[in-house]
């Protein structure tokens, strides 16, 4: 039954990143953790696989809508895209085991990344259930302070193996001046690129089963394509709030999970 669910929930993750430019992709690591029973270092690996991939397609989609900026996408995803690979290739196996021990309780690598995720859900909610504006600024910000910036969000992004849209989207809005709806489309469109080429900082490090991670990256962008379709029909800000809603009860379930049980 769990892994119905698991099948369900990619079907979910496309149709989210459909309807709303961004979010489903936090729900891939707790999916294949918790329903799938995939070692959270394992799903943040295939998480950027499925989320690259299913954010391709969205990405193809976009572009012939004419809402993918592609150079100003891809400045923003060259910083990103090496701290993601260099997060995945060196950073990840080199957190050990066990981080440190707490009296005769051990804190766990696994249980790290799960709470570095909840924590990440946590803020992603925030920003969707938030009834303010991105607004623009009037003044250049300085290039060298975005790059940081930029590369900073990557090593985030390949730490928990999600696509990292909420960090993405106001800094495309805020940063390069782009209108809400073409930062959405290039958010997905830098997605696309840092997901699937931090993954192949992955597959020295770990042996991925490819039937696997091939039948439920397929699923999730059947969803993605009725997503964008139903897109037409829905109130985005109001999907917006309620994923939001629903984000923040699964980032409560976690931390409750990891630190009670």
């Amino acid at each position: 039954m769990e892994e119905i669910f698991g099948y369900f929930g990619a079907l979910l993750i496309g149709l989210v990143l459909g309807l709303t430019g961004g979010g489903g992709s936090i729900l891939t690591v707790p999916v294949l953790v918790y329903l799938l029973g995939i070692n959270p270092v394992i799903a943040t690996a295939y998480s950027l696989f499925i989320v690259g991939s299913t954010s391709t397609f969205g990405s193809i989609l976009n572009y012939r809508k004419g809402l993918v900026e592609v150079k100003t996408g891809l400045k923003f995803a060259i910083p990103s895209l090496i701290a993601i690979y260099f997060t995945r290739k060196f950073i990840v196996p080199a957190i050990p085991e066990v981080l440190f021990k707490v009296q005769e309780t051990a804190v766990t690598k696994d249980f790290f990344i799960m709470v570095l995720f909840a924590i990440m859900m946590m803020l992603a909610s925030f920003s969707m259930l938030s009834e303010k504006r991105v607004s623009v600024s009037k003044t250049e910000p300085n290039p060298i302070v975005v790059i940081i910036q930029i590369f900073m969000v990557g090593i985030i992004i390949g730490l928990v193996g999600a696509g990292g849209g909420f960090l993405i989207i106001p800094a495309l809005v805020f940063m390069a001046k782009l209108p809400m709806k073409k930062a959405i489309g290039t958010s997905i469109f830098i997605i696309a690129i840092n997901s699937l080429i931090g993954f192949t900082g992955d597959i020295g490090n770990i042996n991925p089963d490819w039937s696997f991670l091939l039948i439920f990256s397929f699923i999730s962008i059947l969803g993605i394509f009725a997503g964008i379709y139903l897109n037409k029909f829905i109130n985005e800000k109001n999907l917006k709030k309620g994923f939001g809603w629903f984000v923040l009860a699964m980032s409560i379930l976690i931390l409750t999970k990891e630190t009670l049980f």
